[in-house]
């Protein structure tokens, strides 16, 4: 790991015997070996930080491609780091200058802190940052730890409708959120989207509350097109008995979707996904490959869709938490189970296996037994 911010907490080969005392945290040590270690505690903030006991972290597909893979592009695992991007916990303490927050509120974190004097920060696109500091991403550690120190402005207190099961779930949230936003949206729009995952899903939700009339959403697992069963808006597509494109223009007088999301990150999705949006549509590419994919470019051009891409998300965490603490958002239902965080090296197993009942697993520091 690296200490490299101030935002995570300290290496584990540092001296656990500091003034401070030691936590515990969950480390990838390398691919395929995750340890639970006594690390030091983080220090006290600093101006305009908070410092979190960490309650609740939510297992994301990254945090499992690192622990299988050790690498993500061109982010490669080259020393010890703590895991762990979707959070929630309580303020212990706050640095000189924060007003908003105090010992006590219940809070999600904004995983990325950008350097607030970038250019892409001016131009509002603080998310594409070359400098950002991303929560588990290297060689940044994460806040699968007893406690971090996190920038206050990107430290968003929890409404008393939403746990802290659901405040760990903001994070996915905001991106489907980003997605919704740069689809612009018009009220009664069809959208649809590829992909039932957990971004499939949070993407589906945000477009539905974005003013899409209904969404579409396809996937090859019957298991997790059960998990919107019930949902007013959203209609599940079995792909591997209906082509989405087909289903949605059959039921729009052959037109099709206004907006269409690609949530899977599978390469053959872009097999026949140009043939999917409504002539002046929108492509929003969330998902993200593995591999590079090929573009129709005539089939774009003679409908003239618009193609936007997704990068995590910017300006939107707040609206996020809105918006989950709203009536017509349920973000627990999501939450397939919670286990203790001694369970870690399990539960990382479990995630690399892929079961399609799987939504998502989080680990949490608080006592479940004691409810």
């Amino acid at each position: 790991m690296t200490d490299a911010t101030p935002t995570t907490a300290a290496s584990p080969a540092a001296d656990p015997a500091s003034p401070n005392g030691a936590m515990r945290a969950v480390v990838l040590q390398e691919p395929g070996r995750i340890t639970i270690e006594d690390v030091p505690r983080p220090g006290e903030p600093g101006p305009g930080e908070v410092r979190i006991a960490m309650h609740t972290v939510g297992i994301c597909g990254s945090d499992v491609h690192y622990y299988t893979h050790g690498a993500i592009g061109d982010f490669v695992l080259e020393a010890p780091m703590i895991l762990g991007h979707e959070g929630s916990g309580t303020v212990i303490a706050v640095g000189e200058g924060v007003a908003h927050l105090a010992p006590g509120d219940r809070v999600c974190m904004e995983p990325g802190i950008p350097d607030a004097r970038s250019r892409a920060a001016r131009e509002g696109m603080y998310n594409v940052d070359p400098a950002v500091r991303f929560w588990a991403t290297p060689p940044y550690d994460g806040c699968l730890a007893e406690e971090v120190v996190h920038p206050a402005e990107y430290t968003y207190a929890l409404p008393e409708a939403l746990s802290f099961a659901e405040g760990a779930l903001i994070e996915p949230f905001a991106v489907g959120m980003q997605a919704a936003t740069k689809a612009r949206l018009r009220p009664g729009d069809i959208a649809a989207v590829v992909g039932c995952g957990t971004i499939g899903i949070m993407t589906a939700i945000a477009a539905l509350n974005g003013g899409a009339s209904r969404v579409y959403v396809s996937d090859l697992a019957p298991e997790k097109l059960a998990l919107i069963d019930g949902i007013s808006g959203l209609i599940p597509v079995d792909a591997s008995r209906e082509d989405l494109g087909e289903r949605v223009r059959q039921d729009t007088g052959g037109w099709g979707p206004q907006a269409v999301f690609e949530a899977s990150g599978a390469a053959g999705s872009y097999a026949s996904i140009w043939d999917v949006p409504a002539p002046g549509g929108v492509l929003v590419v969330v998902g993200m490959p593995a591999r590079p994919v090929s573009f129709d470019t005539t089939k774009a051009q003679v409908r003239e869709l618009r193609i936007e891409t997704v990068f995590r998300y910017a300006n939107v965490y707040q609206k996020a938490v809105d918006l989950a603490a709203g009536e017509g958002v349920d973000l627990g239902r999501f939450v397939t189970q919670t286990f203790p965080v001694e369970e870690a090296v399990a539960v990382f197993e479990r995630g690399a296996q892929g079961r399609p009942t799987d939504t998502k697993l989080q680990l949490t520091f608080a006592d479940i037994a004691a409810g």
